[in-house]
């Protein structure tokens, strides 16, 4: 299956499925010398697992990743970093009776039309239990951007209809602690008090929900991003994209900037720098040095109980009622996922600067 590598030097291959033995991560062009053990990704992979959070899936995954080369005595030796992360709570006769039959807003149909065969268990590689290979890759990636200072945090800006107050977030320096400490990851305690209770709801009546995930980066350079099609702004909002849950990406003030003029978006300058930020950091595909500001888009989780209409294999009608352990909501889990992709998009730009100007 081709499309499973993402980036030009920094490489990223991710593969198994949800049902299957394991799943992992091939990175190639990792920098000799650089810092690493299981456990420093490990951190990262605890955050995107199933938690007490009541969106979550009752499935119970250690997502326990092990290194199986590329490293010797703790540090990168610039040959491929295998990662595998085993699955070990799967129950696949949960798919039984879903195995011939399409579901709603799934990939079931589309992976048939393009292969002739499918993997009914989970979901197979079209499941978001994929992600966790991404999540492992790209906290090397964030080792390797830290180096040069640059800091990527993700957070839950909205689910549902329920938004963040950015008057109730706290600053840049407690930000971090904050989301980490909260159960949705969502800097704003009031708004998560609120959407936990809509999560609840919504259960209940064994449907699901949407949401919205920011991410920022701070401390980027100017002059990554390849112009014309590398650009710094495609490249990250395709690495988002290529995320099951995401429908749409926005950079900077996004959508909003086709309901106004020039002189309310444009970024004028002084000798400081930029006053505003309504580029989201990046101009012409190339960071300006300004804080990289996106947000990621996500639809609701397509596997709910409620009836829905549908075809088998064969083309006749069906009602089916997907039961089983299933997350609410894709946010909190997605959180990290997205800026693993925006970790790992940064870390690859980083190296081609380099491979420019050495």
């Amino acid at each position: 299956m081709s499309g499973n590598t993402i980036g030009s030097i920094f490489r990223v291959t991710t593969w198994g499925e949800s049902h299957g033995p394991a799943l992992g991560a091939v990175v190639d062009g990792c920098p000799a010398g650089l810092s690493l053990n299981e456990s420093d990704i490990q951190q990262a992979l605890d955050r995107r697992k199933p938690s007490n959070s009541v969106s979550s899936t009752t499935r119970k995954e250690g997502d326990k990743v092990e290194i199986l080369s590329g490293v010797f005595e703790g540090k990168t030796t610039g040959t491929p970093v295998s990662l595998i992360i085993r699955n070990v709570d799967a129950k696949s006769s949960s798919y039984d009776e879903l195995k011939d039959v399409f579901r709603p807003g799934q990939g079931d149909f589309t992976y048939l039309q393009k292969y002739g065969i499918r993997d009914w268990k989970g979901g197979g590689r079209a499941s978001g239990r994929e992600t966790a290979a991404r999540v492992a890759a790209g906290a090397i990636a964030a080792k390797i951007i830290a180096r040069s200072g640059i800091d990527v945090i993700a957070y839950t800006h909205a689910i549902g209809s329920i938004v963040i107050d950015r008057n109730r977030m706290p600053s840049d320096k407690n930000l971090r602690k904050s989301v980490l400490e909260n159960s949705l990851f969502c800097p704003d305690a009031q708004a998560t008090a609120a959407m936990e209770k809509k999560i609840a709801v919504v259960r209940k009546k064994g449907d699901s929900l949407g949401g919205v995930v920011e991410i920022v980066a701070s401390g980027c350079p100017a002059g990554l991003g390849e112009p014309v099609f590398d650009k710094m702004d495609a490249d990250l909002a395709k690495a988002l994209m290529s995320i099951g849950s995401v429908k749409a990406v926005e950079i900077g003030d996004g959508m909003e900037v086709a309901g106004k003029i020039g002189s309310e978006v444009n970024d004028q300058m002084d000798k400081k720098g930029f006053k505003t930020n309504h580029a989201g950091g990046i101009l012409a595909g190339i960071t300006n040095g300004e804080k990289i500001v996106l947000r990621a888009y996500c639809k609701p989780i397509p596997s709910i109980a409620k009836p829905q209409h549908t075809i088998d294999c064969r083309g006749k009608e069906r009602i089916i009622e997907i039961q089983g352990r299933h997350d609410i909501c894709v946010l909190p889990r997605i959180v990290p996922v997205c800026e693993a992709m925006v970790n790992i998009v940064l870390a690859d730009h980083l190296l081609r600067q380099k491979a420019i100007s050495e």
